[in-house]
C-alpha cells in the first residue's frame, strides 16, 4: 500500500478553539498508519455564515498516511466525535467544537456519498488556503489550479495568525 500526503483542514468555534484545535492536533499525530509530518500556525477568522457565532481558529496539518480514504475520514469523525462535535445537517455553517475535513488526498479526485477531495468549498475559503500555503508552499489543486492563485481569487476575510506552528512531540 503506498504512502500519501494528506492535507487535513481544522476548525473550532465553541468552548477553548484554541485548545480544543491543538489538542486535535496531538490527536491527528496518533491516528494509526499516519504520521504527522507538518502543522501551520492558528488563524483565528471571522465566520463565513449568516448565523451569528464567534471568530474561529483554523489551521491545516499535512500528514502522511497509507489509510484509505474512507477509513482515514472515519478517524476524523472519531476524532470530532470526542470532542463532542453535533451534526445538523439544517445548520451547515453552524458553530462547532470540532471540524475535520480533509482538503487534499494527494494528487486523488474522490467524489463518493462519503467523501469529496478536493474539498468542494477550499477554493472559496482563505482560512484553509493560507494555512495550507504555509505547510504545502506551492501546489497545484486538481481541477482548481494553482494555490496561489486560489489565494488571490478568494474573496478577502478578516484572519490572523494567533499562534505559530508545533508539531507533537
Amino acid at each position: 500500500m503506498s504512502i500519501e500526503d494528506i492535507y487535513i483542514g481544522i476548525g473550532s468555534n465553541l468552548t477553548n478553539p484554541v485548545s480544543i484545535v491543538h489538542d486535535a492536533i496531538i490527536c491527528l499525530d496518533k491516528i494509526s498508519g499516519s504520521e504527522l509530518v507538518k502543522c501551520s500556525s492558528l488563524y483565528q477568522s471571522e465566520p463565513v455564515s449568516d448565523i451569528p457565532q464567534d471568530d474561529y481558529v483554523n489551521a491545516v496539518v499535512a500528514i502522511k498516511t497509507d489509510l484509505q480514504p474512507t477509513i482515514l475520514l472515519l478517524e476524523l469523525q472519531a476524532i470530532e466525535h470526542a470532542f463532542y462535535r453535533q451534526r445538523d445537517p439544517e445548520l451547515k455553517w453552524a458553530p462547532r467544537t470540532l471540524d475535520l475535513d480533509v482538503i487534499l488526498y494527494g494528487n486523488r479526485n474522490i467524489n463518493d456519498s462519503h467523501l469529496t477531495v478536493p474539498h468542494p468549498e477550499m477554493g472559496k475559503r482563505l482560512f484553509v488556503l493560507k494555512p495550507l500555503f504555509e505547510v504545502a508552499g506551492e501546489i497545484y489543486i486538481p481541477g482548481l489550479g494553482s494555490l496561489s492563485y486560489l489565494i488571490d481569487q478568494a474573496a478577502p476575510i478578516d484572519m490572523r495568525i494567533i499562534r505559530k506552528p508545533f508539531i507533537p512531540g
